[in-house]
């Protein structure tokens, strides 16, 4: 028999180490981490950026609407509502905007999930027409109202056990915003504050800034409405009256509705797209400020036009 050498004898021992170490890494890999931080689920990507934004990294932020997606009639997937209800926190918008996944919101709640309500954390607006009203679910077209949430987010995350590390800097930023828009809509005359969108989005903004809500494409607060014959006409007449140059159409849906009005009404107006329900995949719409930021400037540019 072979007798082994003392140096053989030490290779072998750490192999054994090596080994040893290896399989105790892979067992602790496998192992739930006591370091996992809380999670967050967010229903919209606008709010799902504020969020991620105001917990920093005290929290895994969970959005469950991709970016470029209807608020009013995205789905979630199956793992995707599993998760919902497993969450620390669930943040929603609600004021009826996410008419696709309330009932998985609903569940979680069933379950004992703490549901943050933006839209009760807000002074609502409704929107009306001559056969139907609602509240308004677009509050975040206000900077000030989105502050406003921002501080009851706050109180509900120290009640979740969830810390606010980014709060007090997102504040600020919500504030220069704020003060941004002012500046840029003060270049406006006021017979130039006249807004015509796809459907009843900007209410939070006009009546914060002075603008004058003309009309909607969709008389409705949702996009899962249709236009009849009789609203183009008196859109029509509206836009003719107020001398609106431009139609803003959000750019999660097809200008299609806005292009019909041109061709079924006879009125030829410019079609210019925001990114009002939804930020986008990238570009300066891929975060809240930025998508404010963005559609001040596009609705400036788009109101100073001549017809």
């Amino acid at each position: 028999m072979t007798r082994a050498t003392p140096a053989s004898r030490t290779a072998r021992a750490l192999g054994v180490v090596l080994v040893a170490a290896v399989s105790a890494a892979g067992l602790s890999a496998c192992a739930p981490s006591t370091a996992d931080r809380p999670l967050v689920a967010v229903t919209t990507n606008i709010l799902g950026d504020v969020v991620t934004e105001v917990v920093g990294d005290a929290a895994e932020v969970m959005v469950l609407m991709p970016a470029g997606a209807d608020p009013h009639s995205f789905e979630v997937s199956a793992k995707e509502a599993a998760r919902l209800r497993s969450a620390d926190l669930v943040v929603e918008n609600g004021l009826g905007l996410e008419e696709g996944v309330a009932r998985h919101v609903a569940a979680a709640a069933d379950d004992g999930v703490p549901v943050f309500t933006a839209g009760d954390a807000i002074d609502v607006l409704e929107w009306s027409t001559e056969d139907d009203s609602g509240p308004d679910p677009h509050f975040w077209t206000d900077p000030a109202r989105m502050l406003d949430v921002v501080d009851a987010l706050g109180d509900e995350l120290d009640d979740a056990g969830i810390g606010t590390p980014g709060a007090t800097a997102y504040r600020e930023r919500l504030g220069e915003l704020d003060d941004a828009m002012t500046t840029a809509f003060a270049t406006l005359p006021e017979d130039r504050r006249a807004l015509v969108t796809n459907h009843h989005v900007f209410g939070y903004l006009a009546e914060r800034f002075g603008f004058r809500v003309v009309g909607a494409v969709i008389p409705s607060g949702t996009t899962l409405a249709s236009p009849s014959a009789a609203d183009l006409r008196d859109l029509a007449a509206a836009i003719e009256e107020a001398g609106v140059p431009t139609i803003f159409a959000d750019a999660s849906q097809p200008a299609l509705l806005a292009e019909v009005l041109a061709e079924e009404v006879d009125v030829h107006v410019a079609i210019r797209p925001l990114a009002t329900e939804s930020l986008t995949a990238e570009g300066p719409a891929s975060t809240y400020l930025g998508m404010m930021q963005s559609n001040t400037d596009a609705i400036v540019d788009g109101l100073s036009t001549s017809n």
